[in-house]
């Protein structure tokens, strides 16, 4: 099969997944723009490959970024996909983490991340094509002691959902890779933590017990680095890609039991959740123990509907549809099935 060849720009390539996927672009018949912040580090990846180019990039330092945009741009006609790649951990509680640690963290998982996406759009847009490939964590998940790494991950989420929409219609699409535990340097040298004397006896159980975990299993991650680049690399090759794609079975079954709890949540207080419009239908009622996908507001018990329960069941909405508009429809919809008065 014919390789249709593409312009990779992956930033954070020294080490670890970032490296593995220059290697595996490289391997399937693309050209790579490999980055670190020590070139050197990565120019074993294009000695002898004209395929390949290496580059110096801070993604923290804003003119650097346009720099490499414009070398790569320059040397390859253009950038087909930008993968964010470059990141890094920390470990503390969030009492405990210090404003030094969180401005860093954020300084290089999301606004370094931007600045590169902004750096690169330009050229995109002119195309009217292209990729933004975008690293999370498993699934909007969080846990005791990344707190506010778990929170660059929130942002960059919300980022590329509101990207996707904005950038679909000029022919660029978006991929967020949700990956589990891979066997890279994230937990390793990449992450600092909260220094001793600032440790919180009471987060011991907690936090100190999540913190020593991550550090006890680095190296022994589940997740294979060049397994995941080949099924990015597939994935993009498919007519229409995934918006979101977990890699590895941890990360699976977290996000499903994730998803799932959350579902049942906002099933358990719906009553509530829709009293807070104006408009609210007075007797709206929950549903008592709906079945696993059932999508209605309520079910008849026995044939007969309950008292006062409504017939509304969730408005689809498209995202060409203005959320203003798909509001208006949802209210006129729940005020069409709600019982009389």
């Amino acid at each position: 099969m014919t390789v249709q060849q593409k312009v990779w720009f992956i930033t954070g390539c020294s080490t670890g997944f970032g490296r593995a996927l220059g290697q595996e672009v490289l391997a399937a018949g693309h050209k790579a723009v490999v980055t670190a912040r020590n070139v050197a580090q990565v120019q074993d990846l294009v000695e002898g490959n004209d395929q390949a180019l290496a580059l110096s990039l801070d993604v923290t330092d804003g003119a650097q970024v346009r720099e490499a945009v414009e070398a790569a741009e320059k040397h390859f006609g253009g950038i087909d996909v930008l993968v964010n790649n470059a990141g890094i951990g920390y470990f503390a509680a969030v009492e405990e983490s210090t404003d030094d640690e969180i401005r860093r963290l954020f300084d290089i998982n999301v606004f370094g991340l931007s600045d590169v996406i902004r750096a690169v759009l330009p050229g995109m847009r002119a195309r009217r094509s292209g990729t933004i490939v975008n690293s999370s964590s498993i699934g909007l998940r969080a846990f005791p002691a990344v707190g506010y790494y778990a929170a660059t991950k929130f942002a960059v989420e919300g980022l590329t959902d509101a990207l996707r929409q904005e950038v679909g219609p000029l022919g660029i699409t978006t991929l967020l890779v949700e990956p589990n535990p891979f066997r890279t340097d994230w937990a390793g040298r990449s992450a600092n933590e909260t220094l001793p004397e600032r440790e919180i006896a009471d987060y011991a159980e907690t936090v100190g017990a999540q913190r020593a975990a991550f550090r006890a299993d680095t190296g022994k991650e589940p997740g294979d680095p060049h397994a995941a680049a080949r099924a990015i690399i597939t994935a993009l090759a498919a007519d229409a890609h995934p918006q979101r794609l977990l890699l590895g079975a941890p990360a699976y079954g977290m996000a499903i039991e994730q998803l799932e709890s959350m579902l049942a949540e906002a099933r358990a207080n719906e009553a509530l959740t829709l009293s807070a419009d104006f408009d609210a239908p007075r007797r709206l009622t929950l549903r008592q123990d709906p079945p696993a996908g059932d999508d209605a507001v309520s079910r008849p018990v026995n044939g007969q509907r309950r008292p006062g329960s409504c017939d509304a069941r969730p408005i689809p909405r498209t995202e060409a549809e203005p959320m203003s508009t798909h509001i208006t429809r949802t209210r006129e919809s729940l005020r069409a099935a709600a019982p009389a008065r």
